[in-house]
């Protein structure tokens, strides 16, 4: 099949062209050139920037499908599927499952309702990041309705594995691996949810050769792992002299250690329904799962290629955790 991928060079775009390239398909990257221009020279590369509108060299070409890894507002869907919905069979977009509302109850599937921005029009994610999950929402929509019944949206939850330049989940891989004391967040039995970036990339592919439209999550069952699972996995994979010490949640927020950003992955209470999402729609017509154990090996030897030096982006300062951790001490002793 011939396929269109807008991005490409990104985080998950490179795992999506490996996953299209073992399919045997026929690839068109299209991207301004300027995120990891070297990889792929074999393939055709289509210039352009759609954040300033230049779409020309998408014009009077045919794809059986298209993937895109980089829709964030809805113009933006609209202006690309103005060119390409005539020539196109299927359109597939990487949304998140940060469309549902933070305050959204349990059990959430596909059916659960959306988040919605006060001012649809607003381009600009917000402090607090509060228009990325409904900005996504607004492009399935958009997509939707220049696409009826050929669009397949991909919901997943956080991306992991090697190439996450973002850290999120890198950070624990990395910290087992250093040993030592390790903070670790709240009840050990609270259950995450991510996806590997090639399972992502791999169910991508799967839905343009099996013809699959419609709306998925995709992220791992729900159950399937606990953050002590998690640690413990990363302490296996690494072999460190790693020692968790399991903190209550009460006393991270007294020491403003939040869910999520000082400990990554990691939801909290508050969280759990975004930490237990429903797949069963996408694991029905084929989304598969790596050994877990896989995941934190391959994001830590992808890791340490970026050198000791490298500052991680996400996750507890070590000094911050230091203190917490003395706190925690001094408390108990008390």
């Amino acid at each position: 099949m011939k396929i269109l991928i807008l991005g490409g060079t990104g985080f998950i775009g490179p795992h999506i062209v490996d996953a299209a390239l073992k399919g045997k398909h026929t690839l068109t990257l299209f991207n301004r050139g300027k995120t990891n221009p070297q990889l792929f020279p074999d393939l055709e590369k289509l210039r352009g920037d759609r954040d300033k509108g230049d779409l020309k060299s998408l014009e009077g070409r045919k794809w059986d499908a298209v993937v895109d890894t980089h829709g964030f507002f809805p113009r933006k869907i609209k202006e690309v599927l103005q060119i390409l919905a005539p020539n196109i069979g299927q359109y597939v977009f990487i949304s998140t499952i940060s469309v549902y509302p933070d305050d959204s109850q349990a059990p959430i599937d596909e059916q659960s309702p959306v988040g919605k921005m006060a001012d649809p029009t607003v381009e600009e994610f917000g402090k607090n990041f509060e228009n990325y999950g409904p900005g996504k929402a607004l492009c399935e929509q958009a997509a939707e309705e220049k696409m009826p019944g050929h669009v397949t949206s991909l919901r997943p939850g956080l991306i992991v594995g090697p190439g996450d330049t973002s850290d999120r989940y890198t950070y624990w891989p990395l910290r087992v691996d250093r040993g030592g004391e390790v903070l670790a967040p709240g009840d050990p039995d609270s259950p995450v949810q991510y996806i590997d970036a090639r399972d992502l990339a791999d169910f991508s592919v799967k839905t343009i050769e099996d013809g699959h439209a419609g709306t998925y999550n995709v992220v791992i069952p729900p159950g399937r792992q606990t953050i002590r699972e998690l640690l413990i996995g990363c302490k296996a994979v690494s072999g460190s002299d790693a020692r968790f010490t399991w903190v209550d949640e009460a006393f991270l927020t007294e020491q403003q250690v939040s869910s999520w950003s000082d400990m990554p992955v990691w939801t909290g209470k508050d969280g759990v329904a975004m930490a237990t999402v429903r797949n069963d729609r996408a694991t029905a017509i084929g989304l598969s799962f790596r050994p877990p154990a896989v995941t934190i090996k391959d994001t830590l030897d992808w890791a340490k290629t970026r050198g000791a030096e490298y500052k991680v982006r996400a996750g507890i300062a070590p000094e911050k955790e230091a203190k917490v951790l003395a706190a925690w001490h001094e408390r108990a002793a008390k």
